[in-house]
């Protein structure tokens, strides 16, 4: 039976001495990273891990979150990489929902794992610690059982639960397989590339935009435990780097930094980026650089769903074309399908999720005639070229009229003294609701100015009805704005269109 770990072994066989992953721990070569999935596969039966068990991970970017990732898939078992961003009570929700048979935790997580060990809210999973000094894996373990297969689950990911409580999105070992077939036809991704990870793997872009595909294909993996642009800008360089993702809130601190200028960006033959829209001003530095990928998906999606093919030209504000093993549509609020260049919900058919685990009713709502209903406003151009528009969630009914908050935050970008903004809606008793601007500047500026720079470029509906100077927009773990603490700022304000 063919698991997602299959092919990485034959990787072993071909290439033995060839780097899988380089990290903070030192380099696994293709020969070793296999010898560590099966002993640690043989490991996790040993603590009795069988078919359709959660395996939990709490560590920051660590070569044994992905050694467990295979060994999980060898055993027919599921991994749940833990977002170690959260507190105790979010993290204690997810285990008592997962109910995860192991805990595995990297050494400087080892109290808040035993806490979450202790809390009697988890079930008490086993606790292992991670890494060579660790006991993950038992000298003595024996050659693990062979439980796997592509229609095994193997991934469990908790969306961020902007409404209500977060949900486990399972992925199966062929999502996996489609996904590194999706990233490949993107990158334009061999053995011969060397792939650089900063995003944290415990979301679905920081593990499968670039680095399972990677390893699927042979390829070269270098970890950093967390984002830090010196580091970053400096593993461009001392490794030869082929291939990053990115996301808006790197870019920022990445052309921030007084190394960006002077880095060597000659290894690189793209720069992928994507999680949200990226505004063209923060495109263009890296464009001058290197060729710059988008890539649009979701938790649901593996994420992979649509792209921009590296060698092909991409479309200023698109998201590439469906994928190569994707189809997408656009459909109006009857689910029916509209016609290009019309604004509408996405939705995407491929090997994507299997379903919200211990959620039928949210199955069902998601998963429509084999279509994953993204929650996202989109459209298609003539030539299949995809734009999203926003979040259906987010979108603002002023008057009768639809707002949406991306084209509003598009046109504040092009403000000289606008670094970073976001636009949500606030009830209002006369409109239904108001779209209230959050601002981070980059020189002088006032709401006043601001105000009339957006009044002449926006019809009188679309103006914020607020607009709020802050220091910094609250974000998420994977860089995002953290929308739903925003809304709760702005049903706080007292409307006035000058107030600042």
């Amino acid at each position: 039976m063919i698991d997602l770990f299959a092919p990485v072994e034959r990787n072993a066989a071909f290439t033995p001495q060839k780097p899988a992953v380089i990290s903070d721990s030192g380099v696994l070569t293709y020969a070793a990273f296999a010898a560590r999935v099966r002993k640690a596969a043989a490991s996790l039966s040993g603590l009795g891990v069988a078919e359709g068990d959660r395996v939990a991970v709490l560590a920051e970017n660590h070569a044994d979150t992905l050694v467990t990732l295979y060994a999980c898939a060898r055993l027919g078992a599921v991994l749940l990489p833990l977002n170690w961003r959260l507190a105790h009570a979010e993290l204690a929700y997810t285990l008592s929902h997962a109910e995860p048979r192991v805990l595995l935790a990297s050494a400087e997580f080892q109290s808040a794992a035993k806490a979450l060990r202790d809390d009697p809210s988890t079930g008490a999973p086993a606790l292992r610690i991670l890494g060579p000094q660790g006991d993950l894996i038992a000298d003595e373990a024996a050659d693990p059982p062979d439980a796997g297969g592509p229609e095994r689950d193997v991934l469990l990911v908790y969306t961020s639960g902007t409404t209500g409580r977060p949900k486990g999105a399972l992925l199966s070992q062929r999502a996996l397989f489609s996904n590194a077939i999706q990233s490949h036809h993107m990158h334009q991704m061999t053995a011969a590339d060397r792939v650089l990870t900063v995003l944290p793997l415990f979301h679905v872009g920081g593990l499968n935009i670039q680095t399972t595909p990677a390893l699927q294909a042979g390829a070269t993996v270098v970890l950093l435990p967390r984002f830090d642009p010196g580091a970053m800008l400096a593993a461009l360089a001392e490794h030869q780097v082929t291939l990053t993702l990115v996301v808006p809130a790197v870019m920022q601190a990445l052309l921030a930094h007084q190394a960006f200028a002077s880095a060597d960006f000659s290894s690189l033959r793209a720069v992928a980026t994507g999680s949200t829209i990226v505004p063209e001003s923060l495109i263009a530095p890296f464009e001058a650089r290197v060729p710059v990928l988008s890539v649009y998906g979701a938790t649901e999606t593996c994420p992979i769903a649509a792209y921009d093919r590296l060698g092909e030209p991409r479309v200023e504000g698109g998201t590439g074309r469906a994928g190569v093993l994707s189809h997408i549509k656009i459909l109006d609020e009857r689910g029916k399908e509209v016609a290009a260049d019309v604004h509408g919900e996405i939705a995407a058919r491929g090997t994507f999720l299997s379903g919200y685990l211990n959620d039928r009713a949210a199955t069902e709502a998601t998963i429509r005639i084999g279509y994953v209903l993204t929650v996202d406003v989109g459209s298609l151009s003539e030539d299949g070229t995809l734009t999203v528009h926003g979040r259906k969630k987010h979108l603002i009914i002023s008057g009768g009229e639809n707002i949406y908050p991306a084209e509003i935050e598009r046109v504040l970008l092009e403000h000289p003294s606008v670094r970073e903004c976001a636009v949500v809606g606030k009830p209002d008793p006369k409109w239904q609701e108001a779209p209230v601007a959050f601002v981070v500047p980059s020189g002088v500026l006032t709401a006043e100015a601001l105000h009339g720079f957006l009044a002449d470029r926006l019809a009188r509906f679309k103006v914020p009805r607020d607009v709020r100077i802050v220091d910094a927009l609250p974000k998420t773990a994977l860089g995002k704005v953290a929308l739903d603490v925003l809304r709760r700022d702005a049903e706080t304000l007292v409307s006035s269109p000058s107030s600042a």
